[in-house]
């Protein structure tokens, strides 16, 4: 703290026996050293105090700087939340105006097993009616896998969300 070497500590020794004498230099040295105790002690508090408030500052500004990315990662993801919603209420629109194939027909009974359609009476119907029945899906949980092709292009997590969207 201050440059003092042994020979200055000497002299204020002597001094200060021969100025406050023998008597009292044991109780004023014993009250000097306590109020230096104090004085340290102080500075370490007034040293603790700088460096938090330091380490606040670096916290706070820490967490100004993590909101703000976690507020433009939100407005990214709304964003882009919006795009599919529209895209898919585009696709729901394209096929509920799409003209309906052949509607699936039920028995009576309620049983799954499907009823066969009536064949077509040519070949050349048959071929053609074949894919047509495949390019046109019938709801949009059928459109789902290339939905899921078009809309994530950002990656397999969102590939993964919109797949529990449409099961």
């Amino acid at each position: 703290m201050f440059d003092i070497g042994f020979s200055e500590l000497l002299v204020i020794g002597v001094v200060a026996l021969i100025v406050i004498g023998p008597e009292r230099l044991p109780r004023v040295a014993r009250t000097v050293g306590h109020l230096m105790g104090r004085l340290q002690r102080y500075v370490a508090d007034v040293r603790a105090d700088i460096s938090r408030e330091m380490e606040m500052e670096e916290l706070r500004r820490m967490r100004a700087s993590i909101e703000q990315t976690a507020s433009t990662i939100e407005s990214t993801v709304r964003a882009e939340l919006a795009r599919a919603e529209t895209e898919l209420n585009r696709a729901a629109e394209a096929a509920a105006n799409a003209p309906a194939a052949a509607p699936a027909v039920q028995p009576v009974g309620g049983a799954p097993e499907a009823v066969a359609s009536v064949a077509p009476t040519s070949p050349q119907a048959a071929a053609s009616a074949a894919p047509a029945e495949k390019d046109q899906p019938k709801t949009l949980c059928h459109q789902a896998p290339m939905v899921l092709r078009t809309l994530t292009r950002a990656g397999w997590r969102d590939q993964q969300r919109l797949r529990l969207l449409f099961q």
